[in-house]
């Protein structure tokens, strides 16, 4: 499978390529409008055919880019059943996977961050859109979100996940305003193991951007975001 990470600055998306070998078919997940004439420079230069958009979520800090990549290249819009979108395509089921090319994806409902959220597991990856990112989650307090929901999607689907998927998600969050040790600069990554996260949860700091998740607190429906500094970026 071809694989590229993507990043759009304003709102610190980053966006993933996957592509197939055998048939020249692409997925793009999380695109954003702003950054479709860069996503498809890409496709051309590997040689790929533009064929379904994914989202993981309605997202509230920036445009899809699915509708305008539809009108440009005639691909298809995929998006989770529970967030009802009306331009969609094809409503995704957990359960129900969409097949491209030599390219299996498994959706997985793991709602919290808004209630109709999906990750999916692609091959040895994992895409957790804003569920779950560098020490830290999504905010909760928007579009039916929930961090007592988010706590157990990310304890009892992302860390049951097997060790070996790499974990990849939407934003960059709390790459770099939340780290373990303020003498430390952390590795600013799209990426990392299941592992790491789910070995780590009992030692997260107190500060974190969105929620924290651990082993032994869970936050109330209504706390929507625990310690959240006011510079940390929406997403």
């Amino acid at each position: 499978m071809i694989f590229r990470q993507l990043f759009e600055p304003v709102s610190s998306t980053y966006t993933y390529l996957l592509g197939s070998e055998e048939t020249g078919e692409a997925i793009l997940i999380d695109p954003v409008i702003v950054t479709q004439d860069r996503d498809l420079a890409e496709l051309a230069r590997l040689g790929l055919r533009l064929a379904w958009t994914v989202d993981t979520h309605v997202h509230a800090d920036h445009i899809t880019g699915a509708m305008e990549l539809r009108k440009r290249t005639g691909c298809k819009i995929a998006a989770p059943a529970p967030e009802d979108v009306a331009c969609a395509d094809l409503s995704l089921e957990e359960g129900a996977p969409l097949q491209v090319g030599a390219i299996t994806l498994n959706p997985l409902h793991t709602p919290g961050h808004t209630s109709g959220h999906f990750a999916y597991v692609v091959g040895g990856r994992v895409f957790t859109g804003d569920a779950l990112l560098i020490d830290g989650c999504g905010r909760t307090d928007f579009q039916d979100g929930s961090s007592d929901t988010l706590y157990d999607s990310v304890h009892r689907k992302l860390f049951a996940l097997p060790d070996d998927p790499w974990c990849t998600r939407h934003t960059t969050t709390s790459s770099a305003m939340c780290r373990r040790s303020p003498r430390k600069k952390p590795a600013i990554r799209g990426w990392g193991r299941i592992s790491r996260w789910r070995n780590s949860a009992r030692s997260w700091p107190a500060f974190t951007c969105r929620i924290r998740i651990s082993s032994t607190t869970r936050f109330p429906a209504t706390s929507s975001a625990a310690c959240v500094p006011t510079t940390c970026p929406t997403s």
